[in-house]
């Protein structure tokens, strides 16, 4: 995917990605140089969009996310935030926050001014009247593709807690082939699939439904 209008308008009928799709790749500029999506192969991404730079909602959320980047770092889950700004206008909003906050932003914000990105991954509606986008979160897995998407509306912000939570059951999921029940928390006992047959079903006594075993990584 390249940075212009012709892509951007190229892809104006195609249905955004969802849960099991690929993610679709892209290069971008960037605070931190330039990106591109499929050279993160290999470990997990949480994309983020924001509405706009320099608003309160966003700021904070980027505090948050600036608090917890080692916490993401520990999951092998690399940040990137979006929004259609500028490149300059990223980075004259991240020295603000250092200025006025004292904290770093260090995870890279790209810049989509065309907004390919955005309305590739479904940021930003086609019909959209403004250039807004809303806080979307695209999970991405080490094989690149999508495993969960959240939207929240410009007005509230994001729980950075539970997204932390969200990329650990994703991993526990993925590497145990477990289930993860209601408000699961690492160290947490998780579920086991369904069983499949009658016999099993049996086997596995009254509570066959919901059968919970003991976290094997705590």
């Amino acid at each position: 995917m390249t940075d212009s209008s012709s892509t951007a308008c190229a892809t104006t009928l195609a249905a955004p990605p969802k849960i099991g799709d690929e993610a679709p790749d892209f290069i971008a500029r960037t605070t931190h140089g330039r990106l591109r999506l499929s050279d993160l192969r290999g470990h997990w991404v949480l994309l983020f969009s924001h509405p706009a730079d320099f608003t309160p909602v966003c700021t904070s959320e980027f505090l948050a996310f600036a608090a917890a980047f080692e916490r993401f770092q520990a999951l092998d889950c690399a940040l990137i935030g979006l929004s259609v700004d500028s490149l300059p206008a990223h980075l004259a909003w991240i020295e603000a926050i250092r200025a006025q906050f004292g904290v770093t932003v260090p995870f890279p914000i790209i810049e989509d001014p065309s907004m390919a990105v955005a309305r590739a991954y479904g940021m930003l509606d086609f019909t959209a009247e403004s250039s807004a986008t809303v806080r979307t979160v695209h999970a991405i897995d080490p094989q690149g593709v999508i495993r969960a998407i959240t939207w929240y509306p410009m007005q509230v912000g994001r729980s950075v807690d539970e997204l932390l939570r969200l990329v650990a059951a994703l991993q526990k999921v993925t590497t145990e082939g477990v289930l993860t029940p209601a408000d699961w928390r690492p160290g947490q006992d998780t579920v086991m699939p369904a069983v499949q047959t009658q016999q099993d079903a049996a086997a596995a006594g009254p509570a066959w439904f919901m059968r919970t075993r003991p976290d094997m990584g705590a």
